[in-house]
């Protein structure tokens, strides 16, 4: 039976060349970005190299409102969802600003952008995502985190204080990887396998590029990286973990806090 995967922030970058890295008639492609332009022009190259007709849907990811709205568009278009991966997210500077920056809700712009919107919508994807389980290949969420990863300060979650672009974007991806280690214990891995990956290393992004003004790592590096965490069956099973790359490896010590992980869980419940 062929695979419906959604795939956020798929308009640039790692997750528009994940997206023609995935394009097959095998595949159904959920594709999500904030300008429906670009979105339906990544469709229309989709179509090029061969894949089926992907869903479109535009959200701005900085209005809780409009992430609901996505996953109300996502559970309406599609029957089934094989594959989460949330992508989208902001840098720790340039394009989006080096000041602390707030969103639609009131939130730290990168706390709610890249943590609170794939908390949000993962969640809200949770029951179409665990009805696609079937035997011997359980649903997948795939958070694309980083290594750059910093402690949360819950007595100061949106950064009020001591702000800095790093330091914001670092707690929002460490808050992610806790995210993926809590659903990993919360679900079975027949049922829903979660990980997070950090898929290279200053990939030539439109991010990246902008602010870092140099690549290390090719964009291909974290396609695979990111592939292989969605599709290949030879993980098959594999939940709870964090890679580097292509390997396994460590988070911060803070990720496998059980009290932090369930404060951080209960705090983002009433935020979102």
């Amino acid at each position: 039976m062929p695979q419906t995967i959604a795939i956020t922030g798929a308009t640039d970058g790692l997750g528009r060349a994940l997206a023609l890295r995935l394009a097959s008639g095998d595949v159904r492609l959920v594709l999500h970005g904030r300008d429906a332009g670009k979105v339906e022009q990544v469709a229309a190259e989709v179509r090029a190299a061969g894949g089926a007709a992907p869903v479109t849907a535009t959200a701005d990811l900085a209005e809780l409102a409009q992430v609901s709205k996505l996953a109300d568009t996502i559970g309406s278009s599609v029957d089934r969802l094989d594959v989460l991966v949330n992508n989208a997210g902001i840098g720790s500077g340039e394009p989006d600003g080096r000041d602390r920056r707030t969103s639609e809700d009131g939130h730290e712009l990168r706390f709610a952008v890249n943590y609170l919107a794939t908390f949000a919508l993962t969640e809200n994807l949770l029951p179409l995502l665990r009805s696609s389980s079937e035997e011997g290949r359980a649903a997948r969420v795939v958070h694309v985190a980083s290594l750059a990863q910093d402690p949360l300060d819950f007595d100061d979650l949106m950064l009020e204080r001591d702000y800095s672009g790093s330091r914001a974007y670092g707690q929002s991806k460490l808050a992610q990887i806790m995210h993926s280690f809590d659903l990993a214990e919360r679900f079975a891995p027949i049922e829903l396998a979660a990980t997070c990956l950090h898929p290279a290393t200053f990939m030539p992004t439109k991010i990246v590029l902008s602010e870092i003004g140099r690549s290390s790592d090719s964009l291909e590096t974290g396609v695979e990286a990111t592939r292989r965490l969605a599709v290949d069956e030879s993980l098959e099973g594999v939940t709870g973990q964090f890679f580097d790359r292509l390997r396994p490896a460590r988070a911060h010590a803070q990720a496998y806090d059980a009290e932090a992980r369930a404060t951080l869980r209960a705090r983002t419940l009433a935020l979102v």
